[in-house]
């Protein structure tokens, strides 16, 4: 007699949702993720043979396999239910490999959220591992092997043991080497902007000049003297007065790369930080008279897409809450950016009725602060648009226009659930304040002319949102490959956070530079792109999949044979600390070991002092004074503590700053909550805290 029959999902924790939902009448084990892989010590693909891959058992996966075989030989029906996407596909096509399964009679499952009726409507359609899927997923994987393990042993050769070189990691670092370039290469220019302060019976108002001279309102110094001069003892004449509505829409729930951004600029988390929370609310979380059920929808997706019994849902929480003026219309039809796979819906709760105020006991704080993040975006994009009356007076004075503009929140629409946090360089509003009610043709009297000098600013360095972003809009990458890319360059020590940017190291700079003159398609981002492409139209069934590879292998191994033979040794320069050497008194600069980095003396091979490298956080201890450095927890986590541990062993998770309390002198660090900034001091038991504007 067959056993219950046999579910294989990818997390032990998804495993657990899934049971719980249905009882006895299945059994559900977990694969825990991949069970076969090109092996890590030889390069496992036959070229000459159509790129064939040799794909082994990943260690230590054995036993669970033997389990796994064992569970599937007793029943007659075995679902493959890993996650929705080419990876998941791939994974269940391993899966049929491994337990001897025919893939085209395999009963291949997906869920886009983990609930109920989702999981029972699955197995209900049930259908054949799609190949094309997972003829896209291994293009891409054996893509990377030809990469990783035939370019980066050039590295080691040519540069420093230990280097890594990717298609999308080593496009990320080129866009982030030439960012920093640009901000090196940039000079400041000097503008001005100039409004008017006008009299009026209630109290004084202004208005922002806009022409005709400047371009935006930017004016250089002379052009300042000209409208001086011009309007000196006039009085500005109103020509126009308009009021108009304007309407703001609701933004899209989330897609993988709107929620890394915003969850980096809302709560300050990094891309891996989101997406590990993410995980644990999609695969399942304890709920209050629930048991384990997935909080969100599936977390790797690129479109916006929301399902009808989902969009209904809402809209009816938002009426019984807020009434029929805040339901929104119909959906927004927007022209998608190309390359999106729509092939799953939006990251949204997975029932609107699980508002956030339910899981304050239930959820650790940052899960129900992302969780809460997803809920109101989701919420918001269901609901109307909110509405503004603008009034703009545009007046004349002396040949010169300038304008005023107020504008009032007269419906609060979406915004009564949720506010977008603005990206950088852009500013809410941009209103001139109060502005009294005048008519075509009035005189106002003109009490001053007020210049305020300003300079451009450099584009500012990336943050892993907008590094995301940008990523996102060239088309680089996909939904699950933006935090294994960052996460590689911080490993590789290609570049390092400074105050929560992406700032490339010397060592960074040498690798583009040496795989942009050797290797100049692996750091191209239209030819990235391309690729990214390609691996749709395979997914697609318009391309075979070892297309994609003969085209990229033979320019590639022509570029690689002539790379070995024309580069020599290269050096990375040292970098420079403001430290001195101990015996000799000559600088002390920063080496690379095989077990870090490590302070050297300038003056090798004359002399050999060195000391361990502990890299300075600014500010100094409260409790001895000695300078804080930064430190990292054994998962990488950073924090900072006193430079003579363990003589002392004070340590903190906030920013070090040189300022010092004016209340007690004593060490300040910048706490963040959120979009809030303060200084805090760090001497226990002063308490003194100030707030600051980010």
């Amino acid at each position: 007699m067959a056993s219950k029959p046999l579910i294989i999902v990818e997390s032990p924790a998804k495993a657990k949702t899934i049971s719980r939902f249905l009882g006895n009448r299945y059994q559900v084990k977990a694969s825990l993720g991949h069970v076969r892989d090109l092996p890590k010590s030889q390069f496992g693909v036959d070229i000459e043979h159509g790129f064939q891959p040799h794909y082994i058992t990943i260690r230590g996966k054995g036993p669970l396999l033997k389990e796994l075989r064992e569970a599937a030989k007793k029943t007659d029906k075995v679902y493959l239910a890993t996650d929705p996407d080419r990876e998941g596909e791939a994974i269940s096509w391993h899966l049929a490999e491994l337990l001897g399964l025919d893939p085209q009679s395999a009963r291949r499952i997906e869920f886009h959220e983990i609930t109920k009726d989702a999981v029972t409507a699955a197995i209900k359609h049930a259908r054949p591992i799609n190949m094309h899927l997972v003829n896209a997923q291994q293009a891409r994987r054996i893509l990377d092997r030809v990469v990783g393990y035939q370019l980066s042993p050039l590295l080691w050769r040519k540069v420093r043991p230990g280097l890594s070189a990717g298609r999308v990691q080593s496009t990320a670092l080129r866009l982030l080497v030439e960012r920093e370039d640009a901000i090196a290469a940039f000079r400041p220019e000097e503008y001005f902007t100039i409004h008017l302060l006008l009299d009026h019976p209630e109290g004084q108002w202004k208005a922002q000049y806009v022409g005709p001279l400047g371009e935006k309102g930017r004016l250089r110094p002379e052009d300042v003297e000209v409208i001086r001069r011009d309007i000196e003892g006039k009085s500005a004449q109103v020509v126009s007065v308009r009021e108009r509505e304007r309407r703001r829409y609701a933004p899209k729930p989330f897609t993988t790369s709107t929620l890394q951004q915003e969850a980096g600029r809302k709560l300050g988390f990094t891309v891996r930080r989101t997406m590990a929370l993410a995980q644990q609310l999609y695969e399942g979380l304890e709920v209050p008279g629930e048991g384990m059920v997935g909080l969100v929808t599936y977390i790797r997706t690129d479109s916006t897409r929301v399902a009808d019994s989902a969009r209904a849902e809402a809209r009816q929480w938002i009426l019984q809450q807020f009434g029929p003026a805040f339901v929104g219309g119909a959906t927004r039809k927007e022209k998608e950016r190309p390359g999106v796979q729509n092939a799953h819906e939006a990251i949204r709760p997975t029932s609107t009725l699980r508002r956030p105020e339910i899981f304050k006991e239930a959820l650790q704080r940052d899960q129900l602060r992302l969780y809460r993040l997803i809920w109101e975006r989701f919420v918001a994009s269901q609901m109307a648009p909110a509405v503004y009356q603008v009034y703009t007076v545009e007046l004349e004075v002396g040949g010169h226009r300038f304008r005023a503009t107020a504008s009032t929140l007269a419906f609060p629409g979406y915004r009564e659930v949720y506010q977008e946090t603005p990206e950088e360089g852009q500013e809410e509003g941009g209103d001139s304040g109060r502005v009294p009610r005048l008519s075509e043709g009035d005189w106002v009297n003109v009490a001053g002319v007020h210049a305020e000098q300003h300079f451009t600013e450099p584009p500012p360095r990336f943050t892993e949102a907008s590094l995301v972003k940008t990523l996102e809009e060239l088309g680089i990458g996909r939904p699950s490959t933006y935090a294994p890319t960052i996460e590689t360059l911080l490993a590789r020590e290609y570049v390092v956070r400074e105050q929560r940017r992406l700032v490339p190291t010397e060592l960074g700079r040498v690798v583009v530079e040496l795989l942009s003159r050797y290797f100049p398609k692996i750091v191209d981002v239209h030819f990235t792109a391309e690729i990214e492409s390609q691996l749709d139209q395979v997914e697609a069934a318009e391309l075979e999949w070892q297309e994609i590879l003969r085209r990229f292998y033979e320019p590639f191994q022509a570029e690689l044979a002539q790379a070995e033979e024309d580069i020599g040794r290269v050096a990375v320069p040292d970098e420079t600390t403001d430290e001195v050497c101990e015996r000799c008194g000559r600088p002390m600069v920063v080496k690379h070991g095989r077990f870090g980095k490590f302070l050297a003396c300038s003056g090798y091979p004359d002399c050999t002092f060195t000391k361990p490298y502990l890299e300075k956080a600014g500010g100094s201890c409260p409790r001895c004074g000695a300078p804080l450095v930064v430190r990292r927890t054994r998962r990488g986590r950073q924090f900072y503590g006193c430079s003579r541990y363990p003589s002392c062993d004070f340590v903190t998770w906030y920013r070090p700053s040189e300022e010092r309390c004016p209340r007690c002198q004593s060490s300040m660090a910048y706490k963040r909550r959120g979009q809030q900034e303060s200084l805090v001091c760090l001497r226990e038991g002063c308490g003194y805290e100030e707030d600051r504007a980010l």
